[in-house]
């Protein structure tokens, strides 16, 4: 499906967020920074959207993996046009065998890609095992407004709107119509923090962001 989609998954992701999606990547990169990381791994990472931004924060230098070799080929192509191979590096793996040494990294990000995991705890526990001591997990995703009014237009908006929007635009039948059942069945707030914690991250905050659109949650190692 992510394959099917890669040629117009930057623009959609722009437009059907009406470009807040820039928004919240800047604040994943600030909170990275925070933390004095500098080696950085980013997980599901599409076509390096937030790779690219990482790599704003000084001397960082950044590994994106996907499973998705279509969405890896379009970031490639980005990284080419921008001249960033010296600090990018993508490669295909699977978020549930991260091909990488324990303690690897100094954080690990992951945008819009943990409700895609096959395992979520799997996953978790992968990009734990990777992480420095100390070092965080940022994780970007979607969650659900609890605003009766904005929940109601949300919504609509979310299972009627953007699907048709996205299957005109992406030539996909199913792509924009899986998205708001992913998010439906998320695990979030609590949920998300309490499983983070049962593989291995000793303190978990999270933050509702855009009226509750999506959530940035920050787990320590």
């Amino acid at each position: 499906m992510f394959d099917n989609i890669s040629p117009r998954y930057d623009f959609l992701n722009h437009f059907l967020s009406l470009g807040v999606d820039y928004s919240w990547r800047t604040k994943v990169r600030k909170n990275v920074n925070s933390f004095g990381a500098k080696r950085i791994l980013d997980v599901a990472t599409g076509t390096a959207d937030l790779a690219i931004e990482l790599i704003k924060i000084p001397q960082a230098s950044v590994v994106g993996v996907d499973i998705s070799q279509g969405m890896l080929d379009f970031g490639q192509i980005k990284l080419n046009q921008k001249q960033l191979t010296n600090r990018i590096v993508l490669q295909q793996a699977d978020s549930e065998k991260l091909p990488f040494q324990d303690a690897e990294f100094d954080a690990v990000t992951v945008s819009f890609g943990v409700r895609n995991f096959e395992n979520l705890l799997a996953g978790l526990a992968e990009m734990q095992r990777v992480l420095k001591p100390g070092g965080p997990m940022v994780v970007l995703e979607f969650s659900k407004p609890t605003n009766p009014i904005f929940s109601r237009l949300y919504w609509f908006y979310f299972k009627n709107i953007l699907p048709l929007l996205g299957k005109m635009l992406s030539r996909s039948t199913n792509a924009y119509t899986y998205l708001p059942q992913s998010v439906a069945a998320f695990p979030e707030g609590d949920e998300f923090a309490s499983k983070a914690k049962s593989v291995g991250f000793s303190s978990v905050t999270f933050k509702p962001l855009t009226f509750g659109i999506c959530t940035m949650y920050t787990c320590v190692k």
